[in-house]
């Protein structure tokens, strides 16, 4: 392993890290240099102090390798939430070490949980720099770091290998300088929209800003205690559902779509599935809390069950209602949600749909199979012949993903976390969408879980964010070594 070309590279990310570091600080300037100021600058210059020490004393390294591109990914993201937690653990308050980390973590895995029990006490800057974590983390801290890599480096190929799921590359049609481009573009583009409409809808310029971030990279850091619903407007709640289905949608498809080509969207299978089962899950949850007379107005309950359906739907996490306090049958419908989230190819994390798409034709395959049993049926989605080792490979993924989904909350339960808190804690973290229910609910947050367990649903995190395999192969190559 070549440790100049690795170190250079996480130095341009650590870089890109300080920068933000410095634009809160900026903010907190702004805004009467509040209290986070010192706490920002100083991790701004620890960070960039660290970032520049291999690009200006390391030699500028050749090509990278698979294996060095595994490792880089996989230590940006380790590293970024290290340095991250500076501005928490300096700033004090609630935020112990535990915390920090898992509040850095929950950032930048675009997980939006938090054991901030009074988030309006803290001070701009540092709300900023929670919401810019995400932003950094939704399009993820490669990608903006491929973005300033030499345009013909074959280095880009080989980290977006491990950095944009591998689901997600067959409806990207470009090389790899041409994917980073079309991801940056669409998620830039749709964070200004948002920004500008959430303020025509009544929103001030620093939460229109701070919300965009947290929708776009479907994170779901806001900047009220009470998400979304302090603010209690219609508008703000529509545009904000909007955008948050745009970004559980394949970026390559969005720029296809504003290209010129929107019938790329209606044309794909996966896309059609999304949509409709959070059609079909919105009506079902909205009808449920109608009739049980959790909302008696129904244009209430259809708005309210609509936002967190697609909300935890597209692992973004805001919220303009307790729906803790829903019956079972929402809560279930929710929790499925949680754990099928949104398309490959978007800033979501968690499962994907499309892995669930391919497992239902895969079973669909299987069931045909018994019926004719000399019949050749492929596993298709779309026009697309899914091969076995795909099929295989996706079956094993989802087998993986619960199983660590169910020890995580069993080892909860053992550290004395209730049983509703534990389990959907750890679906919530692992899928990168945030709140569970109970005490880790959508108004909730979670301050009361125990050390080791933050630290737990920490790893949790990670997992769903970088999609299990390259932390366990990264684990390989390292015991090899």
């Amino acid at each position: 392993m070549n440790l100049r070309i690795v170190s250079r590279n996480i130095g341009i990310a650590l870089l890109l890290n300080a920068i933000f570091m410095f634009l809160s600080a900026g903010v907190s300037a702004y805004y009467g240099v509040d209290e986070s100021f010192s706490p920002l600058l100083l991790s701004g210059i620890i960070t960039s102090v660290v970032a520049l020490f291999p690009l200006i004393f390391v030699s500028k390294p050749g090509e990278i390798n698979v294996r060095e591109g595994l490792i880089i990914v996989v230590f940006s993201w380790i590293l970024s939430c290290l340095f991250g937690m500076l501005p928490y653990i300096l700033y004090g308050g609630e935020f112990s070490i535990i915390n920090s980390w898992y509040e850095s973590v929950s950032g930048y895995t675009t997980t939006g949980a938090t054991i901030l029990t009074d988030v309006e006490a803290l001070p701009r800057g540092l709300l900023f720099w929670r919401s810019s974590t995400h932003w950094l983390g939704g399009m993820g801290v490669v990608l903006f770091m491929l973005l300033i890599l030499p345009t013909m480096s074959t280095s880009r190929m080989k980290l977006s290998k491990f950095e944009i799921s591998s689901l997600s590359k067959d409806n990207f049609r470009f090389r790899a300088h041409q994917t980073v481009r079309v991801i940056s573009t669409v998620y830039v583009g749709l964070t200004v929209t948002e920004i500008i409409l959430l303020m025509l809808a009544g929103m001030d310029m620093f939460d229109a800003t701070c919300h965009s971030f947290g929708t776009i990279a479907t994170g779901g850091f806001s900047t009220r205690n009470l998400s979304v619903a302090a603010f209690d407007s219609v508008w703000i709640d529509i545009i904000i559902m909007v955008f948050m289905m745009l970004s559980g949608m394949h970026f390559g498809l969005l720029y296809s779509a504003a290209a010129g080509r929107p019938s790329s969207l209606v044309r794909s299978p996966i896309i059609r599935y999304y949509v409709t089962a959070i059609i079909i899950g919105g009506l079902l949850v909205s009808m449920n809390i109608y009739f049980s007379d959790i909302e008696k107005d129904l244009s209430q309950a259809l708005r309210y069950g609509f936002f967190q359906v697609i909300s935890v739907g597209t692992t973004t996490g805001f919220a303009n209602a307790d729906s803790s306090l829903w019956p079972g049958f929402s809560v279930l419908l929710i929790t499925f949600f949680t754990i099928q989230c949104a398309c490959s190819g978007s800033t979501s994390g968690g499962m994907k749909v499309d892995r669930v798409w391919i497992f239902f034709k895969s079973f669909k395959s299987q069931i045909l199979k018994q019926i004719h049993p000399n019949a050749v049926i492929p596993v298709k989605v779309g026009e697309h012949t899914v091969d076995k080792e795909t099929v295989s490979s996706v079956t094993l993924f989802i087998v993986v993903y619960m199983a660590i989904i169910f020890f995580v909350a069993l080892l909860l339960t053992l550290m004395g976390v209730e049983i509703i808190d534990a389990f959907s804690g750890s679906v919530a973290n692992m899928g990168n969408v945030g709140p569970g229910f109970g005490a880790v609910g959508s108004l909730g947050n979670y301050s009361s879980i125990p050390a080791l367990g933050k630290f737990l649903l920490s790893i949790e995190m990670l997992l769903g964010r970088v999609e299990i395999y390259s932390l366990i192969l990264m684990v390989i190559i390292f015991r090899r070594r």
